[in-house]
């Protein structure tokens, strides 16, 4: 019988972006204090014997995988696109010593939240499935990612 369990982690990182092309503000480089809840779906470990017993997954090693995929590279990283000319405002940055995220997109919560489910259904065990992501820019905005969103 499958009992299905949804985990979630939350995870927080300091990231600065800029928008090209952007009619706004946030055509400007400044930073935001990121907050990420990933969420998992699987059955908990029935094996009694597993050191791992009743678990969907152990937060732990859902930890290490994110913080090695996300939080790592991009806390206190400044995420530009590199298919616009900021490119080279990365190049220039990074040569006085900035750590920069070089990305092949516009880095708005949307589509740095693609590029994360990417990041972590890559590293997550088979037998488990990401059900949503949810990337808090400010305490009033986000984007979400939800798995049954997802239409072939």
């Amino acid at each position: 019988m499958n009992k299905y369990i949804r985990i979630t982690k939350e995870f927080k990182f300091e990231t600065g972006h800029a928008l090209y092309g952007y009619d706004g503000l946030c055509k400007n480089v400044h930073g935001h204090s990121y907050k990420l809840s990933v969420t998992l779906l699987g059955n908990p470990i029935e094996d009694k014997n597993h050191v791992k017993f009743g678990m969907v997954m152990d937060f732990s090693d859902l930890k290490v995988i994110v913080n090695e995929t996300i939080v790592n590279p991009f806390d206190h990283a400044t995420v530009l696109n590199i298919n616009s000319p900021h490119k080279e405002l990365a190049d220039s940055m990074e040569s006085q010593g900035h750590k920069i995220m070089r990305v092949s997109y516009q880095p708005t919560s949307e589509m740095m939240v693609l590029d994360f489910v990417v990041k972590i259904q890559n590293q997550l065990p088979k037998h488990l499935s990401l059900h949503h992501l949810l990337l808090r820019e400010t305490d009033t905005s986000y984007a979400e990612w939800h798995a049954s969103d997802q239409v072939v």
